[in-house]
């Protein structure tokens, strides 16, 4: 019988080897799945629940409060040369970040221009609240601008309009149109219907009737729901370049904003800059997130947090969010001449972190 040597060392050293890589690559792959599963839980998510959306929005607002207490019913931006920033802009904030904003409807023209993963409306007044959840329901029962701008205003839609209608063709072609009483009774029900019953949002009594008188406003004032500029004078502005830019200018445009509220990702809060959880809340729900603040319209709130002691409190605000070089603020303010249709504001930008950074 033939004698078989085995060599077995040099056996349980390969053999030990082999488990060794065996044990390091199962390591390797569990642990960067850990990593990758950590990263992508940390993320913005590419939607919210309705749970999650009302959570947001609820447990990030403040009492409601006033600003500029006989403007309270300040549904529209006087603004007429706010596109004027925007090439400016789109050059430095980088697409996909967040979009903070305070208001009403210029926001939507700033967040086409930017497309931002999410978009938080903050605001002083409960008011403005519920301005923001009338859009919501109107954008996603709307499947285009045309019917849009036919529920928004209660005005049965003109024959003939088409996707490629520039904004002065659609404004134009409802300016002729007389508001419906049906219309509008059938709009607002089924916005309420849309807000309560198909994303089961709790909206409170109190929210219920201020979507109603809002959009009662709307219905009743038209496309002037300020002496001036009109809805219409604010869509159909462009930059200084001539180009038209309003959310309403192109159907891509609305459709793009339509999607971003179908999947909950446009958040009103209530809540004042300089007041102690509204800005740090979302901020710490950013950073958890691991998201960065693209741009922060501000409109011309500054000039009203006063004392200084209070633009400071606003300012330690907002140097708690997660800011890059690209972040963005976008104000307006007195100047721009002319004074008629909201010509007499101008808008500039400023680095936010640069201007935040003695204030961390």
């Amino acid at each position: 019988m033939r004698k078989i040597n085995i060599n077995t060392n040099r056996f349980s050293k390969s053999f030990l080897k082999n488990c060794l890589c065996l044990s390091s690559l199962l390591f390797i792959a569990l642990h960067g799945y850990s990593l990758v599963a950590a990263r992508a839980a940390a993320e913005l998510p590419a939607r919210l629940t309705d749970a999650e959306f009302w959570s947001l929005s609820q447990n990030s607002s403040e009492p409601g409060g006033y600003f500029r207490q006989a403007d309270i019913t300040n549904f529209t931006s006087n603004e007429m040369l706010f596109q004027y920033v925007i090439p400016d802009l789109t050059a430095r904030v980088k697409q996909g970040s967040v979009y903070l904003g305070v208001g009403p409807e210029q926001n939507y023209t700033y967040m086409t221009a930017l497309r931002p993963s999410m978009a938080i409306i903050f605001d002083i007044r409960r008011g403005n609240l519920d301005l923001q959840l009338m859009y919501k329901a109107l954008f996603e029962l709307s499947k285009d601008r045309a019917e849009f701008v036919s529920l928004l205003f209660a005005k049965p839609r003109p024959d003939g309009l088409t996707t490629t209608a520039t904004a002065s063709q659609l404004f134009g072609a409802f300016g002729r149109v007389e508001s419906s009483k049906a219309l509008y009774d059938r709009t607002l029900a089924a916005m309420k219907v849309h807000l309560t019953k198909t994303h089961s949002l709790p909206v409170p009594q109190r929210d219920l009737d201020g979507i109603e008188t809002v959009y009662q406003t709307f219905y009743q004032s038209g496309f002037y729901l300020r002496p001036s500029p009109s809805y219409a004078d604010l869509m159909t502005a462009t930059d200084a370049a001539g180009k038209s830019r309003s959310y309403l200018a192109t159907e891509e445009s609305f459709l793009w904003l339509k999607d971003l509220q179908s999947r909950n990702l446009v958040v009103p809060v209530v809540g004042d800059f300089s007041g102690p959880k509204a800005l740090r809340a979302v901020g710490t729900y950013l950073k958890s997130r691991r998201a960065t603040v693209g741009a922060f319209y501000l409109s011309n709130v500054e000039q009203y947090l006063t004392p200084s002691t209070v633009w400071n409190a606003f300012c330690a605000n907002v140097a708690t969010m997660p800011l890059d070089g690209s972040s963005t603020f976008i104000r307006s303010s007195s100047g721009g001449g002319g004074g008629g249709r909201g010509v007499g504001f101008v808008n500039s930008l400023g680095a936010m972190a640069t201007e935040v950074s003695a204030c961390r």
